[in-house]
C-alpha cells in the first residue's frame, strides 16, 4: 500500500486540432488586457506565431512580441523578458514554441511578481509568490512544461543547467494543438520525441513513482513508442502527431510529480558544456543510465519490456530488463539520433569534469533508482562515448 501522495498539473488544459483558436476565450476569462508573447524566431519565421497574432489582433488585445528564445537559453535572458513585461503593464505571459520558449514564459511571469534577482530562484520552492496568469501552448511534442512546475535555465558560467522547481510555476492555461507540430522537422521529431519518451521512462522508474505516475507514464510510453517512427518518418501524420503531443504531456504530468532520474542529471553537464541539444543529450545518456540502473529496480525494468510490446515469457527479470534497453537502443538508431558523446567532440579528458557537474544535479539524483558515486558517474560517462 502507498503512503500519503501528492498529484499536481496545470489548472486548465485545451486539447484537439485547431486547439489554438480557444486562445481568444481563454484570454477573455483571465480578463487579460495586455500580453506578453515569448517565442524564439524560428517559430515567427515558420507562419505560427502569426496565426496566434491574427486571433489576437481579432480580438482587440495590446500584447508585445519577444522571439529572443534561443536553445538552452541562458537565465539572463529573463532580465530582458521581465523588464519588457514592466515597462508595458503586461498581466499575461503566453509563451509559443519549444520548451525553452515555455519555461522563459514560466520564469518571466513570477520573476515580475517576486523579489530578488532570478539566480536565488533557482532549487525547489524558491518562488514565494504566484506570478502573471500563464497561458503555455507547445509546438513540439517534447518536454510537457505545459504541464509542469519546473523551468530549466542554462548558467553558462559554471557550465550547468539549473532547475527552478515551483507551484507558481505551473501555467493558467495549455492549450495542446497537434496542428502546430507538423511543421517540426525529422530531426527534432526525433529528438523532443525521445526527450518526451525518456520523461515517461524515467517518471516511471523512478523512487517517487506512484500509481497515479505509473498510469501515467505507462500511456505515455505506449502512445509515443508507438507513434514516434511515424511522427518522424512521416511529418504530415496528424494521427501519430496528436498521439505525440498527448504523450508528451501525459509524460510531463507523470515527471512533474514522480521526478526524472539520473539520464537527465547526466545530460544536463554536457548539453551546458557541449552545446548537445536536449533530446539528443538524453538519447546519449539513456543506454548506459539504464544499464546501470536496472539493478535498482530489476522488476519494473523488465516490466517496462511488456510495455513497449517485447514478449518476454521465459526471460528472467534480468534479461527482460536488457531487453528494454536493447528496444529503445534500436528505436534511436531506427530515428538517427546520435548515441555518441564522441560525435560532440567529448574524450576522456572531460570525464571527471562532466562526472562532478552530474554529481551536483543532487535535485534528480534523489529520485534515481540505484545510488551513485563519483567514480560511478565515470564510467557511465565513458560508456557513451
Amino acid at each position: 500500500m502507498e503512503g500519503v501522495t501528492i498529484f499536481r498539473t496545470t489548472k486548465r488544459i485545451v486539447k484537439g486540432l485547431g486547439a489554438l483558436s480557444n486562445v481568444a476565450n481563454e484570454l477573455r476569462q483571465l480578463n487579460a488586457t495586455r500580453a506578453l508573447v515569448i517565442t524564439d524566431k524560428g517559430l515567427v519565421a515558420s507562419g505560427i506565431v502569426e496565426k496566434l497574432e491574427k486571433i489576437l489582433d481579432g480580438m482587440s488585445l495590446s500584447y508585445v512580441l519577444f522571439d529572443g528564445v534561443e536553445a538552452d537559453p541562458g537565465y539572463e535572458i529573463i532580465y530582458q523578458t521581465t523588464r519588457i513585461a514592466e515597462e508595458n503593464g503586461i498581466d499575461v505571459v503566453i509563451g509559443i514554441g519549444g520548451g525553452s520558449s515555455l519555461d522563459i514564459a514560466k520564469v518571466t511571469a513570477v520573476s515580475v511578481t517576486n523579489e530578488g534577482d532570478v539566480t536565488g530562484f533557482f532549487g525547489i520552492d524558491q518562488v514565494k509568490k504566484p506570478g502573471l496568469k500563464t497561458i503555455l501552448i507547445p509546438t513540439t511534442a517534447g518536454t510537457g512544461s505545459e504541464v509542469t512546475p519546473i523551468a530549466i535555465l542554462s548558467d553558462h558560467e559554471e557550465k550547468l543547467k539549473k532547475g527552478i522547481v515551483s507551484a507558481h510555476l505551473f501555467p493558467e492555461v495549455a492549450i495542446l494543438d497537434a496542428e502546430l507540430t507538423v511543421s517540426m522537422p525529422p530531426k527534432v521529431t526525433a529528438s523532443t520525441g525521445m526527450d518526451a519518451l525518456i520523461h515517461a521512462v524515467e517518471a516511471y522508474t523512478s523512487i517517487h513513482a506512484t500509481t497515479v505516475t505509473d498510469t501515467l507514464a505507462v500511456k505515455a510510453i505506449t502512445l509515443i513508442y508507438n507513434s514516434l517512427r511515424t511522427a518522424y518518418a512521416n511529418g504530415s501524420n496528424l494521427s501519430a502527431r496528436a498521439d505525440m503531443l498527448l504523450g508528451s504531456m501525459l509524460a510531463g504530468m507523470a515527471f512533474a510529480n514522480a521526478g526524472v532520474t539520473a539520464v537527465h542529471a547526466f545530460a544536463y553537464p554536457i548539453g551546458a558544456e557541449f552545446h548537445i541539444p536536449h533530446g539528443v543529450a538524453n538519447t546519449i545518456m539513456l543506454v548506459p543510465v539504464m544499464r546501470y540502473n536496472y539493478l535498482g529496480n530489476l522488476s519494473k525494468f523488465a516490466k517496462l519490456a511488456e510495455i513497449l510490446g517485447e514478449d518476454t515469457y521465459g526471460l528472467s527479470e534480468r534479461n527482460a530488463a536488457e531487453l528494454a534497453v536493447e528496444t529503445l537502443e534500436v528505436l534511436a538508431e531506427d530515428l538517427d539520433v546520435p548515441r555518441s558523446l564522441k560525435a560532440f567532440g567529448v574524450e576522456e579528458k572531460h570525464v571527471p569534469e562532466l562526472a562532478a557537474g552530474a554529481m551536483k544535479v543532487t535535485r534528480l539524483l534523489a529520485n534515481n533508482p540505484r545510488i551513485l558515486t563519483l567514480e560511478d558517474a565515470m564510467e557511465i560517462y565513458r560508456m557513451a562515448l
